[in-house]
């Protein structure tokens, strides 16, 4: 599989200015880097070409289940 295009590579460093549209909680990047959660809101914004898209129309609801999966170190 190539690499992906560095430009539509999600910059970790831009997570630290993002908050939940709906909460203003901070954002978790997911395991598979494809998302960021908002555990307040239980909450999963896609991120599209290194881009997130944090309108709530974009979002899927997070099952809590699902979300203690995927982001164990939450303790929750």
């Amino acid at each position: 599989m190539d690499a992906p295009d560095p430009r539509h590579v999600f910059d970790i460093k831009t997570l630290e200015m993002l908050v939940c549209p709906l909460t203003k909680t901070r954002l978790v990047l997911s395991a598979d880097r494809s998302e960021l959660i908002s555990v307040a809101a239980r909450l999963a914004f896609p991120i599209v070409k290194g881009v997130p898209l944090l309108a709530l129309d974009e979002a899927r609801t997070v099952d809590p289940q699902a979300l203690r999966r995927q982001l164990p170190e939450l303790g929750q």
